[in-house]
């Protein structure tokens, strides 16, 4: 692994993220909110992401840059191990070990996010569900951790109200699953708190609420490194 360079930071400048395989910018969304300065890298065109944006191979990118950003976040494909995918029979990439790999070269603190089924394939992940953070949904999302940044696992909350059936409307009293080419889009902005994002975005993102609370617990871990309070 090679070894973090001396990053310095003039007063006022903000921390810098790199946000890999970005999509349309929900964790980006978070990590902004929690106070870092966020660089997207995806391989295809993103207009709808809502901060610095660069089309590029993500793990390309981050072996050429990744040492020069202070926290790394990456979302590699989740299609590989998704339950939709297995049931429509199609073929992805597992992009996860070659991600990792990537990341630790690097030397920074990172984290790397999947879905349920690509769980066995992390390292002690931390499972962040949508009731942690009291939204009306139930989307878990898993995270592994890496370059001494370590984060605890939140209580789970109960699943105590019942979900739509995938790709059906969402009736009164229910929380919607937003997964697929699913009913609701509207609905889905407002309970995720994605507002720019279409459809496509909504079924594979990280709500924002979730990389807020990683973020904070990233920009205290790397207080005494940034020389600025926690």
């Amino acid at each position: 692994m090679t070894q973090p360079t001396d990053i310095r930071h003039r007063t006022g400048q903000l921390p810098r993220l790199l946000d890999l395989f970005c999509c349309q910018g929900g964790a980006a969304k978070g990590y902004a909110d929690a106070g870092f300065d966020v660089t997207g890298v995806d391989k295809d065109p993103q207009p709808r992401y809502p901060y610095a944006f660069v089309q590029a191979d993500a793990i390309a990118y981050v072996l050429a840059y990744g040492a020069e950003f202070d926290f790394i976040h990456a979302s590699p494909p989740c299609q590989h191990d998704s339950e939709c995918q297995r049931i429509q029979g199609n073929s992805h990439p597992d992009l996860i070990t070659p991600t990792r790999t990537a990341l630790e070269t690097t030397g920074r603190p990172w984290v790397m996010e999947n879905v349920r089924g690509a769980a066995p394939k992390l390292r002690e992940p931390v499972m962040l569900c949508a009731r942690m953070f009291g939204l009306d949904n139930y989307r878990h999302r898993y995270f592994e951790t890496g370059g001494g940044f370590h984060l605890p696992q939140p209580d789970h909350p109960a699943h105590l109200v019942p979900q739509a059936k995938m790709g059906r409307p969402v009736p009164h009293g229910y929380y919607g699953q937003f997964v697929g080419n699913f009913s609701g889009v509207d609905l889905a902005r407002r309970v995720l708190g994605v507002p720019w994002m279409n459809r496509d975005g909504i079924r594979e993102c990280i709500p924002p609420a979730y990389t807020e609370h990683i973020g904070t617990a990233a920009l205290a871990s790397l207080a005494p490194v940034l020389g600025v309070a926690a």
